[in-house]
């Protein structure tokens, strides 16, 4: 079936503001957004006058004054696109679920019993209006990357199928910005040797591209742009690290920004791996300059770690150290910090006061431990109380993060 298109994904549309909509009907046809301080998520009407996510709230309201902003409802969103991925999964086993409102779907093996995978793909919309009441569009192609940018285009509540004989006559008229992986700066950047639509991206010589994007992104995107995407269906898809960023626009560089932001990351990461009872021995932080270069540094430990401070404190120095290595960096435009190499961390084992290097980052001595018992108490209070009950002075009281972290958490899904 490699040469047929069968591969489908799916995407719940506007999903978080269609959820609001549906929840309150007399927000319906109106200009509405998900957020407070900044825009979560708007509507097709909202996005009409220019609003869209990561926007502030007092900007969407110069585009648009009448626009209506809510809170969110993270239980819903998640009970919702549950229920839409199990609809799907009545259509086909193959179901690779990569957001909390999208899912590519591999329907070769059930034509032969449903139909084509047009059918399929009209059955999905059908139902997912009817029972959940949401809209989804849904894009069919040989390859997930076609897929997923015929999705885009069928937006809002569309359906496209591009036929195996026809793709790069559909793709390469299409501007750059659809492709996965080409953002506001790719696409600056691209803007800037003449590339605007995938067509002209694709004649563009790789070597040119590489010295633009640097080799990995150069090489990928000169492949996607010819439709070149072996890549299939992952079903099961271990999780070998756990991981969370932060977009901060173009940030000054501070000790303030590193340590206010750097610490949420990693109580955020910290959290997570204690919920799953798991730590892990290797802390990786990476970080993106203004100009798109990143760079990242990581360090494995002897012992397996899951404390948010010792997190933190590894994830500082590992950032530190790469920003002395680029003393002309004036501006941040992403932090991000992963823990990787888990284990089952089923308790705490204490080691003896030997004058051990590094004592304060290892979780079995006093002051490890010590920091480890003390996320252990934060996580029992937030259980009974919510997540936004306690934390660190330094992120509980920073005012301009505005995202809520069962959003981030959401996305990050």
């Amino acid at each position: 079936m490699a040469d047929r298109a069968t591969i489908l994904h799916a995407d719940l549309d506007a999903f978080y503001a269609s959820v609001e909509q549906l929840l309150d009907p007399s927000l319906r046809s109106k200009p509405m957004a998900v957020g407070s301080g900044v825009v979560l998520a708007a509507s097709y009407e909202a996005k009409a006058f220019g609003v869209s996510g990561g926007m502030s709230t007092r900007r969407a309201k110069e585009l648009c004054p009448h626009l209506i902003m809510v809170g969110g409802h993270f239980a819903e969103y998640q009970r919702l696109g549950d229920a839409a991925i199990d609809i799907m999964k009545d259509y086909t086993p193959l179901v690779e679920r990569i957001s909390i409102d999208e899912a590519f779907l591999d329907v070769s093996g059930s034509v032969h019993l449903l139909g084509s995978p047009t059918d399929m793909a009209i059955a999905i919309r059908k139902r997912v209006r009817e029972e959940l009441g949401l809209p989804v569009s849904v894009g069919i192609a040989r390859t997930k990357h076609l897929a997923k940018i015929a999705s885009q285009v069928a937006k809002p509540d569309g359906l496209l199928f591009v036929p195996a004989d026809r793709e790069l006559e559909f793709l390469h008229p299409l501007p750059v910005e659809l492709m996965w992986g080409v953002g506001p700066v790719t696409k600056a950047r691209l803007g800037e040797m003449g590339i605007r639509t995938i067509g002209e991206l694709a004649e563009a010589p790789g070597t040119s591209l590489e010295r633009l994007l640097g080799t990995a992104i150069g090489t990928k995107l000169g492949s996607l742009a010819w439709n070149r995407d072996p890549r299939t269906i992952e079903q099961h898809q271990s999780v070998s690290s756990v991981s969370a960023q932060s977009a901060l626009g173009r940030s000054p560089v501070s000790d303030e920004l590193i340590e206010r932001t750097i610490r949420h990351l990693s109580d955020r990461v910290a959290s997570r791996l204690r919920a799953k009872s798991k730590a892990g021995h290797t802390v990786t932080a990476r970080v993106r300059f203004a100009d798109l270069r990143s760079i990242t540094r990581s360090v494995t430990l002897p012992a397996a770690i899951s404390a948010t401070p010792i997190i933190a404190e590894v994830a500082e120095n590992l950032v530190r150290s790469a920003l002395s290595d680029h003393p002309d960096v004036r501006e941040i435009s992403l932090f991000a910090v992963a823990v990787s190499s888990l284990v089952m961390e089923s308790a705490l084992q204490l080691e003896l006061p030997l004058d051990l290097e590094g004592e304060r980052t290892r979780p079995g001595t006093s002051a490890g431990s010590s920091r480890w018992a003390l996320d252990k108490a934060v996580d029992e209070v937030r259980r009974k109380f919510g997540k936004t009950s306690i934390g660190y002075a330094s992120v509980v009281l920073d005012e301009a993060r505005a995202v809520p972290d069962e959003f981030r958490e959401l996305a990050e899904h």
